[in-house]
């Protein structure tokens, strides 16, 4: 059996945790620089604000409707994720963390457990623990356990967070609940040419023939028809290292000088051989992209990118940072305001295997190096160290201007409880 634990509106209840007075009301969440609504309360839903709203169209709607509106907290939000994510890893040794907010669990030899009072028990710690409400979705396979979860949010006083799909019946009953574009899986081109062949529901999905779903689609549909059937083909996915690594943002303002994107381009450097080093990979090849406000049609537009070979592959930030550097002088253009940028690192391999050069090596002083960098940047949590070309103050400049504190990642911003005789 499989288990789907979603937490319900992550973002804003997070925010609601360290914030009880946005308890019960309308809470909406923004994206970088905030752009627009990417995350909300049951009560926005409720007053019919539309998900990707721009803000700067939509704020007298929100002031007249009395919805609080914040910027993304991603500190607090990654956090309040790894403290869920640990509990649930008590609950079962085989957990897949899907997103920040969900995570499947596979649950081996629970044939003669009460999963309803199990899940019950996962749903009562996450609450207890972290104030997080969430939903449980148990079934046979990972996307019924998906059909599950969405049940048991769609009727949540009803079901109390919890859906079982243990048996035929309750399969078949679920199945032709849940409508073909809200099956996992099942994107807007999918969907139209699934409906184009008579399919309104997951369950009409499931008594197509399996050689034509084949035929017509990919393994990939294969699947998902075969794990909606009950039929387990969809398996826990193990962590793997990445293929590629990007930094990529939007400035708070456009920047038409230098100066400026060669401090974020390398801060985006630094970021990327700082995750390099995590996974334990070197580079050999680096490409910066740089490009203008393409919403701002009267100015003048420039997009470019330039791609760096390395001669030996490298995890270091002073290697990476100063070819970024290098890199975006060259693409650079006197006169165009610039508004995102990004270093993406690619051609990875595995630190402890890879091909020698004969005639050029790294720096054999950066790696003690780096490993004491980043030996200081974990203990004191924070970018204590940075290149001299760095910003010192601001590593992510984003605009936030209706951010709350960083509760849990902060020591200036912790809560602070005063006790009265």
């Amino acid at each position: 059996m499989f288990a789907l634990v979603d937490c319900n509106n992550f973002y804003a209840s997070c925010e609601r945790v360290f914030n009880p007075n946005l308890q019960n009301k309308p809470v909406a969440i923004l994206s970088n620089n905030d752009g627009c609504v990417i995350s909300m309360s049951d009560e926005a839903k409720k007053l019919q604000l539309p998900f990707g709203a721009p803000v700067f169209k939509w704020d007298q709607f929100c002031k007249e409707k009395n919805i609080t509106v914040l910027s993304s907290n991603y500190p607090l939000y990654g956090d309040m994720s790894a403290r869920v994510m640990n509990i649930l890893s008590d609950f079962s040794p085989d957990i897949e963390m899907y997103s920040i907010d969900e995570s499947f669990l596979q649950l081996k030899g629970f044939e003669n457990y009460d999963l309803a009072a199990y899940a019950t028990k996962m749903r009562n710690r996450v609450l207890k623990w972290t104030g997080i409400p969430t939903c449980v979705g148990i079934a046979p396979t990972k996307a019924l356990s998906k059909v599950a979860n969405k049940i048991a949010r769609s009727n949540l006083k009803q079901s109390k967070g919890i859906c079982v799909i243990d048996c035929e019946e309750n399969r078949i009953k679920a199945l032709k609940w849940t409508k073909i574009g809200n099956v996992w899986g099942i994107g807007r081109r999918l969907k139209n040419r699934l409906e184009a062949k008579g399919c309104k529901t997951a369950y009409d999905f499931t008594q197509l023939p399996s050689n034509w779903v084949l035929k017509e689609f990919s393994i990939v549909e294969w699947r998902l028809q075969k794990d909606l059937q009950g039929i387990s083909k969809i398996p826990l996915e193990e962590v793997s290292s990445k293929k590629m690594i990007a930094t990529t943002r939007s400035f708070e303002y456009t920047y038409s000088d230098i100066d400026n994107l060669k401090e974020r381009i390398s801060t985006f450097a630094v970021s990327c051989a700082e995750k390099l080093r995590t996974q334990k990979s070197s580079c050999h090849m680096l490409i910066v992209q740089l490009s203008s406000d393409r919403h701002q049609k009267d100015l003048a537009q420039h997009r470019e990118s330039k791609t760096v070979f390395f001669s030996y592959p490298t995890d270091s930030t002073l290697t990476i940072s100063k070819a970024a550097v290098e890199a975006v002088k060259s693409i650079f253009k006197p006169g165009i305001k610039y508004k995102r940028a990004g270093v993406i690192v690619t051609g990875l391999v595995p630190n402890d295997n890879f091909q020698l050069n004969l005639f050029s090596e790294e720096n054999p002083k950066h790696k003690p190096l780096m490993s004491a960098i980043d030996h200081l940047n974990r203990k004191f949590k924070a970018d204590k160290i940075k290149l001299g070309n760095q910003d010192l103050k601001r590593t992510w400049k984003m605009r936030q201007e209706r951010l709350s504190p960083k509760f849990t990642t902060n020591i200036n911003d912790v809560l602070i409880v005063k006790a009265i005789k």
